[in-house]
C-alpha cells in the first residue's frame, strides 16, 4: 500500500493530495529513510512525520485504502 494513501486512511491529513504533497517537501520518513509518495508500506514500518515543529512517529499495526472513524483509524496505528 502506498504510504500517502494510507496517511490519509489513518487520518493524518484531511486529504491524499496534501499526505502527498507533505510527504514531497521531505516531511515524512519511513524507518528514517525519506520517502516518495509511491512508497510501499509494509505492517510493522515506522512511520516518522514533521508538522509544525514537531515529529510524530508511528509504528504500522495494518493496512486500510478506506478512510473510515477516527475510532477505526487509531487501529491503524501505535504512537511511538
Amino acid at each position: 500500500m502506498r504510504i500517502d494513501k494510507w496517511l490519509w486512511a489513518a487520518r493524518f491529513y484531511k486529504t491524499r493530495s496534501l499526505a502527498t504533497e507533505e510527504i514531497n517537501k521531505g516531511r515524512g520518513s519511513v524507518n528514517g529513510q525519506v520517502v516518495k509518495p509511491a512508497r510501499e508500506l509494509k505492517t510493522g514500518e515506522l512511520v516518522s512525520l514533521r508538522r509544525d515543529g514537531l515529529t510524530r512517529s508511528v509504528m504500522v499495526l495494518a493496512l486500510s485504502d478506506v478512510r473510515g472513524p477516527a475510532p477505526k483509524a487509531q487501529l491503524l496505528y501505535a504512537e511511538t
